[in-house]
């Protein structure tokens, strides 16, 4: 059968290399791809978001399938489109997707719910959140509403941060008509998680656990980003918080939207955090995470093709198990210099061929494109190397050698990733009563 990928990064990547390992499926198209995607399918350069044009190529080129990448599709309803057609995709549609799609929106359902989380405020009025910030005290955190590609979330530890991260969200609109309203809310601490599952609105099935690491610098500092890095599977994740996340988060999710009249069908991501042993959500996402896709993707047995034709067949309960492979992987971001903020493209990218048949490792292209035969930087984060090791310290090893064969003007990439894991071990406590349940 033939199958279309919808987005150009290392999600994307991710998917289609993943997809390429199927033997029922006879070719992949993914629009509009990257370099590395090349390789493996056939890019087609459409505007991801003109959802005409994407019906009019299923149909031509007779795709059986569309599996959606990133959340903006989502959100604009694609799924809605596709299947008013009659046509078979992958992924929620813009009702379900609105747990991404809006902070508030997100916030309000898990209260309604009783969903752990952290305590919140909603304003749409600059002078009342300011006010709020001076009378609440730091740290805070503050989140524009919408979608913000992954860099609307600011961690603020004094009540300055805070009132700078409204005036650019609120004032200067950096984010555009995302940052109408905000959400500030309380600063919880502890260990930070990603909890994926697929589900077809009944049946759920958890994904390995996995890490990211957002800020830009090592230490967890500077500004948020899309994420520099990844994990799986993550200590922090015991089976009794694996448990507790299905019984209190997951499960009331997927049923509180169906009593909403909203059948949600594709991945859900939870962005937790994890705090005394407990599980409270961070953030809620319509579709696998980046890069934490391509580190449970690099894990992962089972046939990708089967779990998101189940899913979207609603027959996920069909679906026997799905099966993982031992040990573990770890995915480093190299980025363009300057990311999250401006920075150059072009860039020849030097070293490839090297690991191009290396074991154990995977290099997933994010923004890259073909500039006079030579693989060149095309976007603000640019590859993810990705190396699968017998346990993490070894996954460690793997990438950051891969990293050694690769260069280009300006390249950056945090030095850290993983490594808050080879410590989780020790300090996790199981359960309340100290023992794996």
């Amino acid at each position: 059968m033939k199958v279309m990928v919808i987005g150009s990064g290392g999600r994307e990547h991710a998917l289609v290399w993943k997809l390429s390992q199927s033997p029922k499926i006879d070719k992949i198209y993914c629009v509009p791809g990257n370099a590395g995607i090349a390789e493996l399918a056939e890019c087609v350069d459409i505007d991801i978001q003109d959802f005409h044009a994407l019906l009019n190529l299923m149909r031509y080129e007779w795709i059986e399938l569309t599996i959606v990448g990133p959340e903006m599709p989502l959100v604009k309803g694609i799924v809605d489109v596709f299947e008013k057609e009659g046509l078979s995709i992958f992924g929620p549609n813009a009702k379900a997707a609105q747990l991404e799609g809006s902070k508030v929106f997100a916030k309000d359902f898990m209260k309604r719910n009783g969903i752990p989380t952290a305590q919140y405020k909603v304003f749409s009025s600059y002078n009342q959140a300011q006010e709020h910030v001076r009378l609440k005290g730091a740290p805070l955190v503050i989140k524009a509403d919408g979608l913000a590609a992954g860099k609307g979330v600011f961690v603020c530890h004094t009540n300055d941060e805070a009132i700078e991260a409204l005036n650019g969200i609120m004032k200067d609109k950096m984010f555009g008509k995302a940052g109408d309203r905000v959400v500030i809310e309380e600063c919880l601490v502890g260990q930070e998680a990603s909890f994926m599952v697929i589900t077809d609105g009944t049946t759920i099935i958890p994904l390995a656990s996995s890490q990211d690491h957002k800020q830009v610098f090592d230490g967890d500092r500077g500004p948020n980003t899309g994420g520099m890095g990844a994990y799986s599977p993550a200590p922090i994740v015991t089976e009794y918080l694996k448990k507790e996340i299905m019984k209190a988060i997951v499960t009331p999710t997927i049923k509180g939207l169906k009593r909403e009249g909203i059948i949600y069908k594709g991945v859900l991501y939870v962005g937790l955090m994890i705090s005394d042993n407990k599980p409270y959500v961070l953030e809620y996402n319509c579709r696998f995470g980046d890069p934490e896709a391509q580190v449970i993707l690099s894990r992962l047995k089972t046939d990708l093709l089967e779990i998101a034709k189940t899913c979207t067949e609603e027959r996920l309960n069909e679906l026997i198990t799905v099966s993982w492979i031992d040990g573990a992987s770890v995915c480093v971001i190299l980025a363009a210099e300057g990311y999250p903020g401006s920075y150059k493209k072009g860039e020849i990218i030097k070293g490839l061929e090297h690991l191009r048949e290396k074991d154990n490792i995977v290099v997933f292209h994010s923004g890259t494109s073909i500039y006079d035969e030579a693989v060149v930087t095309s976007g603000g984060r640019v590859l993810g190397i990705t190396g699968i090791g017998n346990d993490i310290k070894d996954a460690i090893d793997k990438t950051y050698n891969a990293i050694n064969q690769i260069s280009w003007n300006g390249m950056h990439y945090r030095k850290d990733i993983g490594f808050k894991a080879l410590n989780q071990d020790k300090n996790i406590e199981l359960s309340p009563d100290k023992e794996e349940k």
